[in-house]
């Protein structure tokens, strides 16, 4: 039994690892703050949430699975809340999107910062 958990925590820490690539990836290449917020709190988010999985998986203490339960929560609960509030605080500071973005949709709604 305890071989299959540790395979499946070590797959999991794996999966893990490639999504926290992925959103360290899109914060180097992605073209504007709203693309790269986007990557850091979706991929890093769940990177991070599936780590700490594996770390209840492979733990047989109740306390440490608590605790990494708990901690996925707060990833879940903090990260689209943050993101949020930190792209509008970028839009408020006059942070356009790039060409790339079809539709501005706070174009109407947030003034910019030195426009009144």
């Amino acid at each position: 039994m305890t071989a299959v958990v540790e395979i499946v925590s070590g797959i999991m820490l794996i999966i893990g690892a490639l999504f926290a690539l992925v959103a360290s990836i899109g914060l180097i290449r992605l073209k504007d703050v709203y693309m790269r917020m986007h990557a850091a709190s979706k991929a890093g988010t769940l990177g991070s949430g599936v780590m700490l999985l594996a770390m209840a998986v492979h733990s047989s203490d109740l306390a440490v699975v608590t605790r990494a339960l708990a901690g996925v929560v707060f990833f879940l609960l903090t990260a689209p809340i943050s993101a949020h509030l930190l792209a509008k605080a970028a839009y408020a500071a006059g942070y356009r999107p790039c060409a790339d973005t079809k539709e501005d949709a706070l174009a109407g709604t947030i003034r910019p910062k030195g426009q009144g």
